[in-house]
């Protein structure tokens, strides 16, 4: 159930994202389409899920007190929400890349990028981009911590900063796996998130409404409007306008809210994740099973639609249950509790008092 201060339109924005990278996957498992226009635009797509990323954060968490026991909800409740979805897609494509006769395009080399991927540190296919999401979330409480006392922690601030400065100028050097090599678009969204309390009892201006229609469209197109080499996408400009592109969705403005917060694209939202990770092997078993009884315009649309299915199967069936279960687990584990008896230390704040329901709301993200 959505809370008072639930944002339908990110919902949507997370839909629209993950239809984008279900499109631009779909040369992958038809070649045929190859030449189609602007198929190329996945990685705009994760740039936003990163965006999104922070300023979620920042916007459901920044304003409460840092408690030992709200850090521990918080770091369980973002590992129940990808872990287990995560591992059931790993394995399957692990069982994809066994056959090699298959050719699965995009299969893990052995028994130990298997298990790097298990440990989270892969990067077969769509899988490379969440290390640096769980990497994130185990370095939020430190931001979490600057975000409660800005003047208190201003080192934090500095810091973070710093780090951004450096690797920019070093070019984010390193895997691309590795949290820092993607720390601006998180970053950025951090700031939206902040920004977006403060703005959020005021109505938006049209000028928001149509800034986000025309960031969205240029966003997503820039690259069939100028001339570009290489892949140029990662960098400071794309991370402030990924970011931006969420702070100005999140204001709802009806120019944007009609259609982003729409049923459709607010289910897509809700499903993203499992569509996320399993739509290229479920979209390459649809084509191997079906691919001599259908013609091919008939049987693209077949794969995309199998992909719908199967994330709503897995969000019901894996997602949301497995979230539950090691919610559940957690709360009724001895080492929460000892943090329970523990005396409630806040880090950040003021509200001594306030440390139980932190942790307590944690759990419900």
């Amino acid at each position: 159930m959505n809370g008072p201060g639930h944002i339908g339109s990110l919902d949507g924005l997370r839909g629209l994202a993950a239809a984008i990278v279900l499109l631009s996957h779909i040369t992958l498992i038809f070649p045929e389409f190859g030449a189609l226009p602007y198929l190329d635009i996945g990685t705009e797509a994760v740039g936003i899920f990163f965006a999104l990323s922070g300023f979620l954060m920042a916007y459901l968490y920044g304003r409460r007190p840092v408690t030992r026991q709200g850090v521990g909800d918080f770091l369980v409740s973002r590992f129940a929400r990808i872990y287990p979805v995560y591992l059931a897609a790993v394995c399957l494509v692990g069982v994809l890349s066994t056959v090699t006769q298959l050719g699965y395009p995009q299969p893990m080399e052995g028994l130990l990028d298997f298990a790097l991927h298990v440990m989270l540190l892969g990067k077969s296919g769509v899988f490379w981009s969440v290390p640096p999401e769980i990497q994130f979330y185990v370095a939020f409480p430190v931001i979490w911590l600057f975000l409660s006392d800005p003047r208190r922690y201003q080192v934090i601030g500095f810091g973070l900063m710093g780090v951004v400065a450096v690797v920019s100028l070093l070019d984010f050097p390193g895997p691309g796996i590795l949290l820092h090599a993607k720390l601006p678009y998180f970053l950025f969204g951090v700031v939206a998130g902040r920004l977006h309390v403060t703005l959020s009892d005021r109505p938006p201006s049209v000028l928001i409404g149509v800034m986000a229609v025309v960031l969205l469209v240029v966003f997503f197109s820039y690259k069939h409007m100028v001339p570009v080499v290489g892949e140029p996408f990662w960098g400071l400009p794309t991370a402030l306008a990924s970011a931006l592109i969420v702070a100005l969705v999140a204001r709802e403005h009806p120019l944007t809210a009609r259609v982003l917060s729409s049923d459709p694209l607010r289910f897509l939202g809700v499903t993203s994740f499992s569509l996320y990770l399993l739509h290229v092997p479920v979209m390459f078993l649809t084509r191997q099973t079906f691919s001599a009884l259908l013609p091919l315009p008939v049987l693209a649309v077949l794969t995309l639609v199998t992909a719908l299915l199967a994330a709503w199967v897995s969000y019901s069936v894996i997602e949301a249950p497995g979230r539950r279960l090691v919610g559940d687990l957690w709360r009724a584990s001895r080492l929460r509790r000892g943090l329970l008896r523990r005396p409630m230390v806040v880090f950040g704040g003021r509200d001594k008092n306030h440390g139980l329901d932190v942790g307590r709301a944690s759990l419900r993200g």
